[in-house]
């Protein structure tokens, strides 16, 4: 009895319990393969940056040394001859176009590999003609001369309002479009096929009998390269 409260006083109650141990379940590698995702991305994102910084100072160097300047299409006389409807509707029309191209550029040559003009009034189209293919050198001017001749059928719901007004004043306004296959040459390199098309809007008096009601004015042309 007496051991027992020896015991109790001593604050003994009982062997210690050993440390509970914590099972670690081995892992699948998911941390070399993050490493590993990331490795390539960076390397990846690298190699663009580098790829357009490149392609960058590629552009400016050519820029520098070529200073590309942007080819001038003008209209400098446009000669109106016939323009009138007939009864059934039918455009008859006599129009010849004075074209200047100018090439300013001092190392590149064009190649016009098709050139196809189209006349149109009021939006829709009466004449077509397709012109001579040339190539075009450094700083030089070259003059087309589209001659638009015959006849067509043309209908719409304001048409003929449009007209009257344009005969009373006698100028009409008429565009030509023009259709373009090109290639740049610079040096011996020749670039690939660009289609750019050219916008001339005319006022264009009708000349009767060498009597006009003034003269025409030089009108210069937008280029779309994106069309």
């Amino acid at each position: 009895m007496s051991e027992k409260q020896a015991h109790l006083n001593g604050a003994y109650y009982g062997p210690s319990v050993p440390p509970r141990e914590t099972y670690h379940r081995p892992g699948r590698g998911g941390g070399l393969l993050s490493c590993c995702c990331s490795c390539i991305f960076s390397l990846v994102f690298k190699l663009i940056f580098t790829a357009v910084v490149f392609l960058g100072l590629a552009f400016l160097i050519f820029w520098l040394i070529v200073r590309p300047t942007g080819v001038k299409f003008h209209v400098t006389d446009a000669t109106l001859t016939q323009f009138n409807f007939s009864s059934d509707n039918n455009l008859h029309y006599n129009l010849a176009v004075n074209l200047t191209i100018r090439n300013p550029n001092k190392k590149i040559g064009i190649y016009y590999d098709r050139i196809e003009a189209r006349a149109l009034y009021e939006g829709q189209r009466f004449s077509t003609v397709t012109l001579t293919p040339f190539y075009q050198g450094h700083k030089t001017t070259n003059v087309l001369n589209p001659v638009f001749q015959g006849q067509q059928l043309i209908v719409g719901s304001n048409l003929l309002e449009e007209f009257n007004q344009q005969k009373s004043a006698g100028v009409y306004e008429i565009e030509m479009k023009l259709y373009l296959r090109i290639r740049f040459k610079l040096g011996r390199i020749k670039t690939g096929k660009f289609k750019p098309r050219i916008e001339c809007d005319l006022k264009v008096p009708l000349n009767q009998n060498g009597n006009s009601v003034g003269t025409f004015q030089t009108e210069k042309c937008s280029i779309d390269y994106f069309n």
